[in-house]
């Protein structure tokens, strides 16, 4: 097919529609941000044609630069861009709500009978699955993203800062969106730009940019002053206020916000243990929408243990309530306050080639959480080495002794479904929590 007529969009969809899209978007969207932005892609782009592809990345690549979940930030920013404001917000929050009932209801599940034998079982298989497809994860974003030997260069160099020396996610994505920039300008490095034809939206004036940024902080906080006017049990405050400046700071979508909060949430506060974060990403992964939902299931556990007077169950559902809306709220905000400029910017290469390495440092990100989520899931004890203390080069290296077989069968198993069978990803998660449930009553006889 010829490019140009592959790349045509179709009319604007109607409103209607494209709630009925995002509607079945959000229902649909399993598989973590890697199948999110693939299902958005094939039914907006391939499908309906609605944008073009080079508006599809353009946008994405901005996404990945904001801290929070890149899919619902790219499904807020596609809604932006056909109805403006009012089409952010019915895509954004049906990208979400399914996805948010529903890690609610298991959250309270799981709180309240978390010491069965059964759930552990069942948590214990759907781990190794897990594991699985963040591995699956990382090699689509890699055929998708690393088109060049200077964008594998950017995620191995990602990856290195990441694992070997825990740097900074912040500093690891500017320093790939500078050396992009450089590249670009140097003319050793390009970007994919497209000229579909589709309106620019119009330029905000200084005064309006700035109100519609007010306002949006004003939304996001707004939970502060209700917890101040009903004496909200102080943990819900902390909490919220711990989530809010998560949400500032944590890049790389859920995988990256997992690293985050396993480290602080569980050795800092003591909210959790280490075991049930894990536990809480197996949930998300079993429900639609962003992964990072998993951070309303750590909400869900703080409320239900800390907020007395308020009864477990309503203090669990008021507290994954509030970091959900600590989380996604400002997702809301960059699109709303930034895509007017960004959307300008689409034509310029040399920003869209920052864009793109941002992207592939990304891909290091994954790669970074993958095999530190498959250490703890595969070996009961992993060590931390430090090589050279002088410059912080220090390692993850699991006690060997302590591999747990039935875990690596499991991934085993569940890779080789997804990878060659090419099962889908929830008739794996079943299969792989049945089997769990079934080795745990085996070895527990």
């Amino acid at each position: 097919m010829d490019r140009a007529v592959k790349d045509r969009i179709a009319a604007n969809p109607s409103l209607g529609e494209l709630t009925a899209v995002f509607a079945r978007i959000g229902v649909l969207s399993f598989g973590g941000p890697a199948g999110q932005i693939g299902l958005m892609h094939r039914m907006l782009v391939e499908e309906r044609r609605w944008l073009s592809e080079g508006r599809f990345l353009h946008a994405l690549n901005y996404c990945m630069l904001l801290p929070g979940p890149e899919a619902q930030q790219l499904a807020t920013y596609i809604g932006w861009l056909m109805f403006g404001v009012r089409g952010g917000m019915i895509a954004g929050l049906l990208f979400v709500l399914p996805g948010l009932a529903v890690i609610i209801a298991l959250s309270a599940a799981y709180a309240l009978y978390q010491d069965t034998s059964w759930l552990t079982g069942l948590f214990f298989g759907l781990k190794a699955a897990v594991l699985a497809i963040v591995v699956e994860a990382v090699i689509r974003l890699s055929r998708k993203t690393l088109k060049s030997r200077f964008l594998v260069g950017i995620a191995a160099a990602a990856f290195i800062a990441l694992f070997f020396f825990s740097l900074p996610f912040p500093l690891v994505v500017l320093a790939a969106g500078l050396a992009g920039f450089i590249a670009a300008r140097r003319g050793g490095q390009s970007a994919n730009t497209d000229s579909a034809a589709m309106e620019l939206p119009k330029r905000p004036t200084p005064l309006g940019a700035v109100a519609t940024l007010v306002l949006w902080i004003a939304v996001w906080q707004f939970p502060l002053l209700l917890l101040w006017v009903f004496s909200a049990p102080e943990g819900l405050t902390v909490m919220f206020t711990f989530f809010s400046k998560m949400a500032m700071v944590t890049f790389g979508g859920a995988y990256a916000v997992l690293a985050y909060v396993a480290q602080v949430a569980v050795e800092n506060y003591g909210w959790l243990k280490p075991g049930e974060m894990l536990d809480g990403l197996a949930l998300a992964e079993t429900t639609p929408g962003p992964l990072v939902l998993v951070l309303s299931f750590v909400g869900f556990l703080v409320g239900f243990r800390e907020a007395a007077g308020l009864g477990p169950v309503t203090g669990g559902v008021i507290g994954a309530l509030l970091v959900a809306w600590a989380t996604f709220v400002p997702s809301f905000i960059w699109i709303f306050a930034g895509a007017p400029y960004i959307e300008r910017l689409r034509g310029n290469p040399v920003l869209s080639a920052a864009l793109s390495a941002i992207t592939a440092a990304v891909v290091g990100v994954i790669l970074n959480l993958a095999i530190w989520f498959g250490l703890h899931v595969l070996f009961r004890e992993v060590e931390q080495i430090s090589i050279w203390p002088a410059v912080g080069l220090k390692l993850f290296w699991p006690v060997w002794t302590t591999l747990d077989p039935f875990a690596f069968l499991l991934f085993a198993v569940s890779a080789f479904l997804l990878f060659r069978m090419k099962i889908g990803m929830v008739p794996v998660l079943l299969v792989s929590a049945v089997v769990g449930l079934a080795v745990r009553f085996l070895v527990a006889a």
